[in-house]
């Protein structure tokens, strides 16, 4: 779990490099891209323990190949076999975080209309309370891929 979690941050601040203002460097923005690369060729052939480990790896995967630059070998391929895991195993997670998030990466590819149906009925199940700081985070995802 922690070269998923290690991909996962990578390619979020890959994602994100320059949003915040400050100037984008490419060799900082070709250490990250260079080190997404690493770890997607690491952690493409492990396989999770439990279902939430394997969405976390089918997450970490997803959000890495979208932000990577740089192709990876059978890159298309790849992809195709991660989200034929991601499907599998979101069949068998409860409503939760993880599992809107794992959607939201999934329909980001695909455009699935399903997908965002099923990630809505997730967000419409965290009403009546306080949101947390990731939970605003994803909303604002979700809210960002009903726009394209």
């Amino acid at each position: 779990m922690k070269i998923a979690n290690e991909l996962y941050q990578s390619a979020h601040l890959l994602l994100h490099l320059g949003e915040d203002g400050s100037p984008i460097y490419a060799d900082k923005f070709r250490q990250l891209n260079t080190e997404v690369t690493r770890l997607l060729n690491e952690l493409y052939p492990v396989k999770g323990s439990s279902n939430e480990e394997e969405a976390e790896i089918c997450l970490a995967l997803l959000m890495g190949f979208s932000s990577a630059i740089y192709s990876v070998e059978g890159q298309e391929e790849k992809v195709q076999v991660v989200l034929d895991r991601a499907y599998a195993v979101l069949q068998e997670l409860e409503l939760s975080l993880l599992k809107c998030r794992l959607l939201l990466c999934c329909y980001a590819e695909t455009r699935d209309k399903e997908l965002m149906l099923e990630a809505k009925e997730v967000i419409l199940s965290w009403g009546g309370r306080e949101l947390t700081e990731e939970e605003n985070r994803v909303m604002g995802m979700y809210n960002d891929l009903m726009r394209l």
